[in-house]
């Protein structure tokens, strides 16, 4: 088996007719295995891509993103993934960034690895910049760690992972679920490894999903939560601060 096959790609999909097939055959030159996680769409985004050789999964209605996610994972590891990767459906990711990130996991088996896209402040909208800005800090504090980029989507997680973490998706809690796992991972001694990546935003794509005020409201109270019931866990604080817990890899 080539060992690239021993990761999976998922890709959780909500109207994303516009972009999905152009993401899907990119992934597909440098993954074998790949998951598409149609969230109920209502544009004919699984159409676009019913002929290539992936997996295709339906949900009857939208349940989110959170539930994409948890479902296309549970699917990739009962068919035995070591790792899964996983990236957004409206091209703001770039599938040649894939290999870089596959050899940071490979270096680091025990890394949450993750495309990091703020070093390019310039491509991003200004709301979401700041917005993931904010959310750094607090879910650095409540993970114990340095993080660049909580809210990115592009990442690999072990698949040891999900033998310690549980998580139960809602559609209320959509975009707090890739915080939250940041934070459980790290209880359970999974830490992040940051890798630089691509950001584009096409033309043609869907307005996000993600509501900058609303979802990170949401994320806030989660971290809020988790410190309040460890007491504030003023060591992580510090540990975020002093920037002494998280490995960096640069870009290439």
């Amino acid at each position: 088996m080539n060992e690239r096959d021993e990761y999976t790609l998922v890709i959780p999909a909500y109207n994303e007719a516009a972009t999905i097939r152009k993401v899907v055959q990119a992934a597909l030159r440098h993954l074998g295995r790949v998951i598409v996680v149609d969230d109920g769409s209502s544009d004919g985004t699984s159409k676009q891509i019913s002929d290539l050789p992936i997996t295709l999964l339906h949900h009857p209605e939208n349940l989110g993103k959170a539930a994409s996610l948890f479902n296309g994972m549970q699917t990739a590891l009962q068919r035995g993934a070591k790792g899964i990767v996983t990236m957004d459906a409206d091209g703001q990711h770039d599938p040649t960034d894939i290999p870089r990130l596959l050899m940071a996991a490979d270096a680091q088996p025990d890394r949450l690895v993750i495309g990091s896209r703020l070093w390019n402040r310039e491509v991003m909208p200004i709301a979401r910049y700041r917005a993931n800005r904010f959310a750094n800090f607090w879910i650095a504090w409540a993970s114990g760690q340095t993080v660049e980029d909580s809210q990115s989507g592009f990442r690999v997680y072990p698949a040891q992972l999900f033998r310690h973490c549980r998580f139960k998706p809602s559609r209320e809690r959509s975009f707090v679920f890739e915080s939250e796992i940041i934070i459980e991972a790290a209880r359970h001694g999974f830490l992040c490894v940051f890798v630089p990546v691509q950001t584009t935003y096409p033309k043609n794509a869907r307005l996000s999903h993600f509501r900058p005020v609303k979802d990170i409201a949401r994320i806030t109270r989660m971290v809020a939560w988790r410190l309040f019931i460890r007491g504030f866990f003023l060591p992580g604080l510090w540990r975020s601060l002093s920037g002494n817990q998280s490995l960096k890899l640069g870009k290439s």
